[in-house]
């Protein structure tokens, strides 16, 4: 594929904010409210709207398809949310407010040729990602039915292809013999983000610490807890394996296809971040690898 891993990344870089914002949309906030969450934070509507495309699914399986988060944080949201709405209205909840946080973004631009367009060729690349890893986010999501409207079809195709992408760095990590904790920490030791922006996962301070210490025990962190030359050699080919996994897609959408889909989502990528919905800092390390 022209451009390889690096083109691979690109696409990631492009496509996750249309996906990310609907965790922090005013409208993503209501709907949520109006199942019945507490939405005084957001974690309670984030752990709805992403894991009920596995169902009504407990607390281990959340920890095993998240990764990053840790089982205490988990515990307090999972399965406790499937009694305030259970998974198929938490989905139907989740469009509308994709609907409406994409027409308050986009206006009438969503009726559009140009949307349509682009949600053909996202939805391309999306159905090349199915299956990916079985009992992944990536293949829970693949396996939901493609929504009418072009915008939400849109949304729907990041949101397979972003956790297809997951679920392959998921078993890169594991792969380079790093625990959830670890993960984070190697992370934060090469400038992915600050370590405190890694503390929205709920790991303890003495969990962190330890998982320091055991990077510090492999040869992956200084004392001060920066990353060591084989510490970011290690992330570096978790990143690239990550962005080998999440290929296949791309090449089946074709060059043409894919330099066709960044022209259209070049101003909508644009209004997303313009609109300071996302945070500055985040943990994907998305401008930072």
């Amino acid at each position: 594929m022209t451009g390889g891993p690096a083109r691979v990344r690109q696409m990631w870089h492009l496509m996750e904010p249309l996906h990310a914002v609907l965790y922090y949309a005013p409208a993503a906030f209501e709907e949520a409210a109006a199942l019945g969450y507490d939405t005084e934070e957001r974690w309670a509507s984030y752990f709805a709207w992403r894991a009920a495309p596995l169902g009504a699914s407990g607390a281990g399986e959340v920890v095993r398809t998240f990764h990053s988060f840790a089982p205490v944080m988990v515990d307090r949201h999972v399965p406790a949310g499937w009694a305030v709405a259970d998974p198929d209205a938490v989905l139907a909840a989740r469009l509308r407010a994709v609907d409406r946080t994409y027409r308050a973004l986009f206006g009438d631009r969503v009726e559009g040729a140009g949307f349509s367009e682009a949600a053909a060729l996202a939805r391309r690349a999306a159905e090349a990602a199915a299956p990916g890893v079985p009992g992944g986010l990536g293949a829970a999501n693949s396996a939901l039915p493609w929504p009418d409207a072009p915008h939400l079809t849109l949304w729907q195709a990041a949101t397979v292809l972003r956790e297809h992408r997951g679920d392959g760095h998921i078993a890169a990590l594991t792969g380079a013999g790093l625990d959830p904790v670890e993960s984070l920490v190697s992370f934060a030791a090469v400038g992915a983000a600050p370590a405190e922006v890694f503390a929205s996962r709920g790991w303890s301070a003495e969990e962190w610490g330890a998982a320091r210490l055991r990077l510090q025990e492999r040869g992956l962190l200084a004392a001060d807890g920066a990353a060591t030359d084989a510490g970011r050699e290690l992330r570096a080919k978790v990143e690239l394996r990550t962005d080998e996994e999440a290929a296949a897609p791309w090449r089946a959408l074709g060059e043409a296809g894919r330099e066709r889909l960044v022209e259209l989502l070049g101003e909508p990528w644009l209004e997303v971040i313009g609109s300071r919905l996302l945070p500055s800092e985040n943990t994907l390390g998305i401008g930072k690898v």
